[in-house]
Order: C-alpha cells, then structure tokens, then sequence
C-alpha cells in the first residue's frame, strides 16, 4: 500500500477539534524543511512514544509559511525532534489551545 503525500493547503483546510484536555500544535518550520516528517514526544526520554507530522506549504494571504501540525494532542510538555536522537525543542500544550511553535534557526 502506497501512502499519498498531501499537497499544499490553504486558509480554513486544516480543521482541529480543541477540549479542555486537548490541545494542538503547529510547528513553523524554514521552506527547505517543506516535505520532512518531524516526530514529537510527550516525554523528553529517547524511549517515549513519539507521532509525526509531515512539513507542508501552507499558502496564506500574507504568503507561504512552511509548517507540521500536530492536532488532538492532550495537554502536557512535548519534545520536539530534530533526529533520531537529538532534541530540537520543548512545548508545553495546552487544554483548548493551538500553541505555536518555530523551528530553531
């Protein structure tokens, strides 16, 4: 089974479900990022569970921003992976919200 890339998305395409426990992410990200799938973790250890989202063009009236989101997160600290094993980042999530995060320069 092949899976499908998705392509660009524009204003009002994304939708996300926010409850008082469940939070988002959009992770803001450089255009040469655009297509990499970047893994978060609930817990900063290197054998926590991690999900992934994939890097997208997002076309925006002010322009193209570059950007995984993450939707339907529970609310609670997140490790942000730059790889395998490196960190990039931490966030903290929370009930409700759509917390936005940018990757490091």
């Amino acid at each position: 089974m092949t899976e499908s890339v998705a392509g660009p998305s524009g204003p009002g395409t994304v939708v996300l479900e926010l409850g008082a426990d469940v939070g988002a992410l959009v992770l803001l990200t450089p255009a040469e990022l655009d297509g990499r799938e970047i893994e978060i973790s609930r817990d900063a250890g290197p054998g926590a569970r991690r999900t992934h989202s994939q890097v997208r063009p997002r076309h925006m009236p002010a322009g193209t921003k570059y950007a995984a989101v993450y939707p339907d997160l529970p609310a609670g600290s997140y490790t942000i992976w730059a790889d395998e094993q490196r960190q990039a980042g931490h966030v903290v999530i929370a009930g409700g919200r759509v917390t936005h995060w940018s990757w490091p320069a």
